[in-house]
């Protein structure tokens, strides 16, 4: 079974106080009419030390964000540009979130609290800074399913709803407002370097990179990779590492972000910033989650390939630090990458021994033939072959020699799987908005996170150890 979260002491650590004159602009929260709060995830509060505050002391700090002690004495509204649908745009920039606080969590990682919905800061052009309650509840439910599925994801930290009435083209309007807390391992995105090249910040950029490679530790390239010793270099492979790994996840979870710009890419490889996501209700690479996505360009089975067209835009601003031959090899690792990750995360969401390369590779190729000719969702395929069990013809003959994990978990002899489909999240939403009932949310992240439960311990995201090589 999976060990619940590391309770820890709280240990703010303001490190990119260092960059704060160019990466981003004090702001000042908005003065919402109120300030009721809905969700707090004690859970991972205790592990920044942040799960004793009273429920005054914490709307007090994620609704009218009063400064936490020792930590940022004001805001900071991020800069940087990014592809936008492969469209460049240096016109964006933290328009309606910011980053209150940076904190140590028991592993001595830095992690960041940053906002969504907390309102207008010079980034906004003509956007209100605001954030929908059905959005906010949206995250919650993105980010609990996804880390019960081994995804390496922000925390939905908190949300608090803010009386305002907001009106947007995509739901039923006047609707709720909220400002809602992740926590987050940093905030560095792609973009945050494409607007450095663009503005031929030579010596800012590489200041960005040794704190990237400072707060966000890797493996060092392999032994043979030329440049490796090279700073940018490094940071190159760690991404590409992490990026494929994160593809990775999110294919195994049956999962569909929806909006894979540059600047929704984070450097630490984690998954973030959830907006038109869905879940599949069967296995469809063409299936899009963003309305607006007409050319289904982060349809899900193209979801690695955007990911290593954003690796390639990271090269291209590295190329202000470095030639580029050393960086072309690194992007030549994303697929082997990528396809050791698949293997990897298929094995321990079916709940089997890897083989080895190979033989997942034969073993997922299976899986999937048999998710095609079944229409079977991903949740009630992997539920129903939980070991290995059950399965018949090509994938019986795939799974021959896999030795099943040992699971004595009541949730897999339950009698259907815990899924996060739209029609049950739209329920969920229609309860809060028009019976202000919050049960409903309450009782599916208790049953997601025992969910999580059972499957237990996640692979360790990759590019993340700071000691051992990359292969």
């Amino acid at each position: 079974m999976r060990a619940e979260p590391q309770a820890a002491s709280y240990r703010p650590d303001t490190s990119l106080a260092s960059l704060a004159d160019w990466i981003g602009d004090p702001v000042a929260a908005a003065d919402f009419p109120q300030t009721l709060l809905r969700f707090r995830n004690d859970r991972h509060a205790a592990t920044v030390g942040l799960a004793g505050l009273t429920n005054a002391e914490w709307v007090r700090h994620f609704g009218r964000f009063t400064p936490l002690d020792g930590n940022l004495p004001e805001p900071l509204a991020l800069r940087y540009h990014g592809h936008q649908f492969r469209v460049y745009n240096p016109e964006i920039g933290d328009g309606r979130g910011f980053l209150f606080a940076q904190l140590r969590d028991g592993e001595d990682r830095l992690l960041d609290l940053g906002t969504k919905g907390s309102g207008q800061t010079p980034w906004s052009r003509a956007g209100d800074g605001r954030l929908t309650l059905k959005g906010a509840v949206r995250e919650i439910l993105a980010t609990e399913m996804l880390e019960a599925l081994g995804v390496y994801t922000s925390k939905t930290f908190s949300v608090v709803e803010t009386g305002e009435a907001l009106t947007r083209g995509d739901e039923p309007s006047p609707t709720r407002s909220a400002v809602m807390t992740r926590l987050s391992h940093g905030h560095i995105r792609i973009g945050t370097f494409q607007r450095l090249l663009a503005l031929e910040e030579r010596d800012h950029m590489a200041q960005l990179v040794d704190y990237c490679l400072t707060q966000f530790p890797g493996p060092m390239p392999p032994g043979d990779a030329p440049g490796r010793d090279e700073p940018a270099v490094q940071l190159m492979h760690q991404l590409v590492e992490r990026m494929a790994d994160l593809a990775a996840s999110w294919m195994v979870a049956g999962f569909v972000h929806g909006v894979l710009n540059t600047d929704n890419m984070n450097i630490s490889g984690e998954s973030f910033d959830y907006g038109p996501w869905r879940f599949l209700p069967k296995w469809d690479p063409g299936f899009t989650a963003a309305y607006f996505d007409h050319q289904g360009l982060y349809a899900f089975g193209r979801q690695p390939e955007a990911l290593h067209w954003n690796c390639g835009q990271f090269a291209v601003a590295l190329r202000l630090l470095v030639d580029a031959p050393p960086l072309i090899a690194t992007m030549e690792r994303f697929g082997p990458l990528y396809m050791a990750a698949i293997g990897r995360r298929w094995c321990w969401r079916l709940g089997v021994a890897s083989r080895g390369a190979e033989a997942d590779g034969t073993l997922v190729a299976a899986c999937e033939a048999t998710l095609r000719e079944t229409g079977m969702s991903p949740d009630a395929f992997f539920f129903a072959h939980r070991g290995g069990r059950d399965a018949e013809g090509a994938l019986a003959d795939a799974l021959a020699g896999y030795e099943p994990v040992a699971d004595d978990h009541p949730y897999w002899q339950g009698e259907a799987p815990q899924s996060m489909l739209i029609d049950e999240v739209e329920a969920i939403w229609a309860a809060i908005a028009e019976n202000d009932d919050w049960r409903p949310l309450a009782d599916k992240v208790a049953a997601v996170r025992a969910m999580g439960a059972a499957h237990g311990i996640p692979p360790e995201p990759a590019g993340h150890s700071p000691q051992a090589e990359a292969t």
